[in-house]
């Protein structure tokens, strides 16, 4: 087959043409340090490079989103661990207001520090984090948690029940807060005996809470609150020793409560106590105190003013200590509870990021075996690619030279 001088030429050419293209590919590469310029390059390795990259990105978004959640965690710790230091000195304070050898001037004093108390964690419950929203608000965090209400004396919660979530996995959303309602509005008032009334023989009744655990476990079981009448009681006496309680309404208990009792001896129910002066017959009348819900401020300011007012008798003032004591306890329980469900999350946010930082490296490094280059292979690869130019350079030099007045020299 003969080949004109053009088609020698045209052919030549186009060998060059090929071999350039792939010497600066090849430099591109090198230069990029990649193994994919296009999809086109690779289409399949493309498509896995742009979903480890979407991965990746998902990754350090959930890293981002786990440290400032540990961090907003660690400052919702803190400002609770202060109020818990805070009930457990205001704790002490209400114990020593119990000490009969006070005067009423020693009794005020302590009453000050309780209010200096009260005052810190007023300001503690009112805690913004590190972008200026209120801790304890929920999703109104723009608004002061707890106010003061002049016209009342008590304080008020102010924000809502909204808790915010953030999410660290693709799966795993966390907590990021926790709301003051569920905090310091859900602490339980003390359940005990009201209205104690007596009656007939009996001159006067006193009914303490003698074990509030077992007191409480039978308020929670028995306490009415669709029918009123269900939550009074009565202990009749009869001559000569005899005691049995029912409801005011003349209804039995089931099972049936009684005894023997002689004049002047208490009767236990059910962790009450119920002491008595007078003869028999008579009754005693009381009824369950209705529930209540009180926070940690409004507790303290009633025992503070109690004191001050100082218009009580020492057996009124022991009962507010005791109501005081009780509720302190509860609502140091309730924060106690929530510090616990703050460490949890950490740990599983510490858990977690583990797990992305895992999984990221994996997905690098993956992303790395398809995508990047390896320097000895793209230096090889050009230095290959140069030679073959030089080549096809070099033979069509010589076949351009090939022309029948080069034998005729």
């Amino acid at each position: 087959m003969r080949l004109s001088f053009n088609q020698t030429y045209a052919v030549n050419v186009a060998a060059i043409g090929k071999a350039q293209e792939r010497l600066q590919m090849a430099s591109a590469k090198l230069e990029k340090q990649t193994k994919i310029l296009t999809p086109a390059d690779d289409p399949s390795g493309a498509a896995r490079v742009a979903a480890l990259d979407q991965q990746i990105d998902s990754t350090g978004q959930y890293q981002v989103n786990s440290n400032m959640l540990s961090n907003s965690l660690d400052v919702e710790e803190t400002v609770l661990r202060s109020i818990q230091s805070s009930i457990q000195q205001a704790k002490t304070l209400v114990i020593s207001l119990g000490n009969g050898a006070n005067s009423q001037t020693e009794r005020a004093a302590i009453a000050g520090q309780l209010a200096n108390v009260r005052a810190e964690i007023f300001d503690l419950m009112n805690q913004r984090d590190s972008n200026g929203g209120y801790l304890f608000s929920g999703f109104n965090e723009k608004t002061q948690s707890y106010e003061y209400n002049e016209s009342t004396g008590y304080y008020d919660f102010k924000g809502d029940e909204g808790q915010k979530f953030l999410q660290v996995s693709t799966s795993v959303t966390v907590p990021a807060n926790d709301s003051g309602k569920n905090i310091f509005e859900t602490v339980d008032a003390r359940n005990k005996a009201i209205n104690v009334t007596p009656g007939g023989g009996i001159t006067t009744a006193v009914i303490e809470v003698a074990s509030q655990s077992i007191f409480d476990g039978f308020y929670s079981q028995k306490y009415d609150g669709v029918t009123p009448a269900n939550n009074d009681y009565r202990v009749s006496y009869t001559a000569p020793d005899q005691y049995a309680i029912t409801l005011q309404s003349g209804a039995p208990l089931v099972p049936p409560v009684g005894g023997t009792v002689l004049p002047g001896q208490a009767v236990n129910f059910n962790g009450l106590k119920i002491d008595h002066i007078g003869t028999f017959p008579g009754q005693i009348d009381f009824s369950l105190s209705q529930p209540a819900k009180k926070n940690i401020l409004n507790t303290l300011t009633d025992v503070i003013n109690a004191v001050l007012r100082d218009q009580l008798n020492p057996e009124q003032l022991r009962e507010v200590l005791v109501d005081t004591s009780v509720q302190v306890d509860r609502a140091a329980l309730k924060v106690g509870e929530t510090v616990s469900a703050l460490g949890g999350r950490q740990n599983l946010i510490s858990s977690i990021s583990g797990s992305l930082e895992d999984l990221k490296i994996a997905n690098v490094e993956y992303r790395a075996d398809i995508y990047e280059l390896d320097l000895v292979q793209g230096i090889t690869e050009l230095t290959k690619q140069e030679t073959q130019l030089q080549v096809v350079q070099s033979t069509f030099t010589k076949v351009t030279q090939l022309s029948l007045f080069d034998y005729i020299r």
